[in-house]
This record gives C-alpha cells, sequence and structure tokens, in this order.
C-alpha cells in the first residue's frame, strides 16, 4: 500500500518527550518566578535600600531561566531520542520478522527475552501466529503433493492399460473395459473427496436444524449392505441429537465414520455400533467398532490427508483413497465441533463427535464442557 511520507514513530516519541519536559521546566520557572517576584518590591531603593528591585531580578533571572530551558530541550531530544529507541527495538524485531514471513520465511521467531509486558505478548502472539501459519502452510503443501501423487497413480494406470491394449491387439475387450472402469471410478471418487473436503474447509453451507439420530440410522441403511458384505454386524442405538449445520455434510461425516469401521474390522464377526445421545451444551455421535489393538501413537495420524492406517485391519475388496477421517475432521471443525479417536479396548477404534446443540447455546459454554 503507498502511503505519503511521514514522521517515524521514534522522532514522534521523542518530540513529545522534549516537548513534555520542556513545557514542565517553563510551568515550574513561571511558578517560582511569580512567587519570587511577588515578594520584590517594584521600586529604585528595592527592600530598605540593601535589597534589589524587580527589575534588577527580573534581568539576572530571565537569561538563567531561558538556559534552562534551552538545556532542557537539548536533553529532552537526546534522552526522548535514546529512550525512544529503546522502547521501539521490540517492534522492529517484530517488524524484521513480519518482513521475512512475507517473503516466505515462516520459521523465523522474534523470541523477545525479559519479564512480560505489552511488547513481550505482542512477540509472543506473533511467534504463536507464525508458528500457526508455518504448519497449516506446511500441511498444505503435504497435502498438494500427496493430492498430486494420488491423482497421478489413477492416470498413470490407465495410460499403461491403454500402451498395452495398443501393442497387443489380441488384449481382450471387455477386461479393458473393465480396468479402466474401475481406474476412472477410483479418479471420480477421489476428485469427489478432494472437492467435499475443500468445500467443508471453507464453510460454504447453509445451518439448519439436524436430527443426528436421523443422520446415523441413514448412514446405517446405505451402507448396511457392505456390512453384511463383509460380515459386519451394524447396529445404531441412542436418542435424538439436535445440532445445526449441512444435512448433506453431516451424513457424509457419519458415512464415513461408518464406512471406516466396516473396512478396518475384523476379518469376520466384527461389528459397528453407531450412538446418539444428547448432552447438556453438545449433541454426541459415536462410532465404535471392533478391531485389532492400535498403537496409541498411530491415532493421532488417523485424520491426515491420505493416511490410510499403516497396520489396522482392512477387509479384503477395498482400497480407500485415504481421506475418510480427513474429511470426517474438516466437516466436524467446519461445523465448531470437536472430534475424538481412541483406541477401543480390545481392539478396534471409538470415534466421537461433538457438536454444539441447535438451541443456540454459546460456543464458549459447549467448550468448557468438551
Amino acid at each position: 500500500m503507498n502511503r505519503r511520507p511521514g514522521l517515524s514513530a521514534r522522532l514522534k516519541l521523542t518530540i513529545s518527550y522534549a516537548g513534555f519536559l520542556v513545557l514542565a521546566g517553563a510551568v515550574l520557572l513561571a511558578v517560582v518566578w511569580g512567587y519570587l517576584l511577588r515578594y520584590v518590591p517594584d521600586n529604585d531603593q528595592g527592600l530598605l535600600g540593601i535589597a534589589p528591585n524587580r527589575y534588577l531580578l527580573v534581568r539576572t533571572f530571565a537569561p538563567a531561566a531561558m538556559t534552562a530551558l534551552g538545556f532542557l530541550l537539548a536533553f529532552g531530544v537526546l534522552g526522548g531520542w535514546i529512550l525512544a529507541g529503546r522502547m521501539l527495538a521490540p517492534l522492529t524485531r517484530i517488524a524484521d520478522a513480519a518482513r521475512l514471513a512475507a517473503h516466505g520465511s515462516l520459521a523465523h521467531r522474534v523470541r523477545l527475552a525479559g519479564p512480560a509486558d505489552e511488547f513481550r505478548e505482542l512477540a509472543d502472539v506473533f511467534d504463536t501466529m507464525l508458528a500457526r501459519l508455518e504448519s497449516q502452510v506446511g500441511e498444505q503443501q503435504r497435502f498438494a503433493a500427496n493430492a498430486s501423487h494420488e491423482l497421478r497413480t489413477p492416470l498413470a494406470i490407465s495410460q499403461a492399460i491403454l500402451d498395452v491394449a495398443v501393442k497387443d491387439p489380441t488384449y481382450p475387450r471387455d477386461a479393458l473395459i473393465d480396468r479402466l472402469r474401475t481406474v476412472n471410478t477410483r479418479a471420480i471418487d477421489l476428485t469427489e473427496a478432494l472437492l467435499l473436503l475443500g468445500r467443508s474447509d471453507r464453510r460454504h453451507f447453509t445451518r439448519e436444524p439436524v436430527d443426528l439420530s436421523l443422520i446415523a440410522e441413514e448412514a446405517a441403511e446405505t451402507l448396511l449392505s457392505p456390512a453384511e458384505q463383509r460380515g459386519v454386524t451394524l447396529a445404531v442405538t441412542g436418542g435424538p441429537a439436535h445440532a445445526a449445520g449441512s444435512a448433506a455434510l453431516l451424513l457424509r461425516m457419519a458415512e464415513n465414520l461408518v464406512q471406516n469401521a466396516i473396512v478396518h474390522n475384523l476379518p469376520a464377526g466384527g461389528t459397528v455400533t453407531v450412538h446418539t445421545e444428547r448432552r447438556r451444551y453438545a449433541s454426541v455421535l459415536r462410532v465404535e467398532n471392533t478391531g485389532r489393538p492400535l498403537p496409541p501413537e498411530l491415532v493421532p495420524t488417523l485424520t491426515e490427508p491420505f493416511e490410510r492406517g499403516t497396520g489396522r485391519t482392512r477387509t479384503e475388496g477395498h482400497d480407500g483413497v485415504g481421506l475418510g477421517l480427513a474429511i470426517v475432521h474438516s466437516i466436524v471443525r467446519a461445523h465448531d465441533g470437536m472430534l475424538e479417536l481412541a483406541p477401543r479396548a480390545g481392539g478396534g477404534l471409538v470415534a466421537t463427535v461433538r457438536l454444539p446443540g441447535a438451541a443456540g447455546k454459546v460456543r464458549d459454554r459447549f467448550s468448557k464442557f468438551c
């Protein structure tokens, strides 16, 4: 932004310091002068012929007063310039860090030492902001790299299939079409998942009253057939749990949670339980599934994009795009909620979603409750 040139903050503070000091000195001299002249006679002989009169006192006092004011002015300018420089030094460091950040260097930190004051609080807030920006930029860069890799994979497979078909005229046409359809379906699913993830991150949706119990029942009904095919028992329990948000996004959230629970389950005889309930300041949807024990250090990484849960048990015939729980986390965050993932006792995973109730509860109460 182009701005007209002006005085620096240091110069303004210096002028302010010097001006205040000179003004205070002038007031002090005026008070002394006024009280002193009040008791000095204004005649040719002075007091009893031995004390100076007012005329002589003015002639001797005025030059000294002007000299004192000049000294105060010089001292105020010099001292004000030094003090202003020391006071504004933290702002200079913060400005330097901001310039580095503007040029793409987010690893730099101000790290002001000393006791807490306004400048150090500002520096600490700025360091925290830089840390969050660095984390988010790094996450976006990793996401872009992973998304590019994931999108390139089906295209490369399609190209390889077509190359084989061109080189081998006897290649079965039906097999070619089936393989291309499978690869194309995977690319479409991945693209739709990326679009949904971007939509939920931008929070471009209309909020309306939603009952999570109905969402859970619809998601379970949609995924009942895949669950039966994999020998997984799917159950929905609990009661009404009203929240405010996008019904379509919340349905996708529930479907992803249930699908993840079905896919990462026992090879046979597994169970998935979807439970909804209403609490004081939140509506809760919990999805619990059986499976092999999960390492505690693995659970926090499951919401990372393209993290497919290495070491988790998955049923045959499914290869997800690695965005299921990432989309869930994004949707929950867009609805001002919380997603908690925890290993289930005996093996498996417990995913708990807490959303603010639809009754208009304030968010700070919800945060204290959670």
